[in-house]
């Protein structure tokens, strides 16, 4: 039997992805992909926002263009004119593409082919994302469901969702450490304002058009405040980058009624807008090797599934969100003025410093290599490092955490690093208490905790630390987490 031309040319296609995907160098174990894509839960709601609401919906495609170039020259151009995606990709998305949109989605692998290869994961992770996005517009533009129903199909949507475990971020909220904390954080933003801004706008939107569909007392004013939602973007995004937000749009800030009635998924947005710049700064920054920009990506993909890593509270991330002040993120996308909200900060500053008040701040890079430095002018107090390091011996010497280093060939090589540069640091508190060496030189106990903030960020490690009743207590300590996951 001869198959059919078009079943052979799917079956090169399917080919040539298993090739791609073997392409970059690298152990075969780390390019071995076992997630699969999956579609939209079927429902009479499928489709309604782009019924009713076909000029906001058409941006959603634009906006996927842009994630997809971005990552795509992030990659294979790193050592690119700034001007490229600062002017060209800028002028293009601002002046065409967001112009005349796409009118169905696209498919983003066909425009980050490389970044697809690399990170095929995060990819997947990405869309399933974007996929719960378009789920909950549609739910609330169905004007034939009563806001009982609408309250159902939205759990059913949110545990269609987190059906997948592989690919389904936290609905946990993480702290803005792993945004504007990590080794490589920041780096996108120098880097790039202007593009900076333009994705901070498209997550402004994104979540921003959730508000005018839950407080609309009617079609006509739901219809009426999808309107001036999308005038707002355009507004933010005229006089690049002045008008953009300053800092990245937190859900509970733009759109606090929907955040109020379904919290899960608002921090399943906040935490997918985080990986997006956390994504940008791992291809942006040259503290991650190019060989190890995959490996990088997976260790970051696995964080914003965990619900423990850099895990906070609701009531921390509802406070956080209002600290940082809506007129910092756009302002709220619903009874706007004409003006422009008047922003606080500077453009691009980094959150984690505002983070729990006046101990804020974000680790150092050490040695070069994206390690914490924590010495005894941290900016803490001696009771926090004190038991910040009975915690680091503890934890550093439990023996799953152990296996888990000698597993992990970067925790393994991290560990040889430090012990190499001061000691054996499972020599334990004793020998953590000796006294640093000259000016500017870190002690074994600096040594110690460093090893232990980094050690402490794995998804396994803060799997072991949930197990083990005493790390847990001693983990939970804000003082111990000031220590390990900040400097002043």
């Amino acid at each position: 039997m001869t198959a059919h031309p078009s079943t052979l040319r799917a079956l090169l296609g399917a080919l040539a992805l298993v090739v791609g995907l073997g392409a970059e160098a690298g152990p075969l174990e780390a390019q071995w992909v076992r997630e699969s894509e999956q579609f939209y839960l079927p429902a009479g709601h499928n489709w309604k926002f782009r019924d009713n609401y076909a000029n906001a919906d058409r941006l959603f495609n634009a906006f996927d263009y842009g994630h997809a170039i971005l990552y795509e020259e992030l990659y294979t151009r790193p050592d690119g004119p700034v001007e490229r995606l600062e002017e060209k990709e800028f002028d293009f998305l601002t002046r065409r593409l967001l112009l005349n949109p796409p009118r169905v989605p696209l498919e983003e692998g066909a425009i980050e082919v490389a970044y697809a290869k690399l990170a095929p994961e995060a990819k997947m992770m990405f869309h399933w994302a974007h996929l719960l996005h378009r789920q909950a517009y549609d739910v609330w533009a169905d004007e034939r469901l009563s806001p009982a129903e609408k309250d159902a199909a939205m759990a059913e949507v949110l545990a269609y969702y987190r059906s997948r475990p592989d690919l389904a971020f936290s609905t946990v909220p993480k702290s803005m450490e792993i945004m504007d904390g990590q080794y490589f954080s920041l780096a996108f933003r120098q880097r790039y304002p202007k593009f900076n801004g333009l994705i901070w706008a498209y997550h402004w939107l994104q979540v921003g058009l959730y508000e005018p569909l839950l407080v609309g007392g009617d079609v006509q004013e739901r219809k009426a405040g999808v309107d001036a939602t999308v005038g707002r973007f355009w507004q933010m995004i005229s006089d690049a980058p002045e008008n953009m937000p300053h800092l990245m749009p937190m859900t509970a800030s733009v759109a606090p009624e929907f955040s109020r009635r379904y919290p899960e998924v608002a921090i399943v947005f906040d935490n997918l807008h985080m990986m997006h710049d956390v994504v940008s700064d791992v291809l942006v920054s040259e503290k991650v090797p190019r060989g190890r920009k995959r490996q990088e990506l997976l260790r970051q993909a696995e964080l914003f599934r965990s619900d423990t890593a850099y895990a906070t509270t609701r009531e921390e991330w509802l406070r956080m969100a209002e600290m940082m002040g809506a007129n910092n993120m756009g302002g709220r996308a619903v009874g706007f003025t004409a003006a422009l909200p008047e922003p606080t900060v500077a453009r691009g500053a980094s959150m984690a410093d505002m983070d729990h008040g006046a101990h804020a701040a974000q680790p150092a890079d050490h040695a070069a290599m994206g390690h914490a430095t924590h010495g005894a002018d941290a900016g803490t107090t001696a009771p926090d490092r004190e038991k910040a390091l009975e915690f680091a011996a503890r934890l550093l010497s439990d023996p799953a955490v152990e296996a888990r280093i000698h597993a992990d060939p970067r925790l393994h090589r991290l560990r040889s690093d430090h012990a190499r540069a001061a000691g054996d640091p499972h020599a334990g508190h004793a020998q953590a208490q000796r006294a640093p060496g000259s000016a500017g030189e870190p002690s074994d106990a600096d040594e110690l905790l460093a090893l232990a903030a980094e050690v402490v960020r794995d998804g396994e490690v803060q799997r072991r630390i949930q197990q083990d009743p005493v790390l847990r207590r001693q983990w939970e300590d804000p003082g111990v987490r000031r220590v390990l996951l900040r400097r002043p």
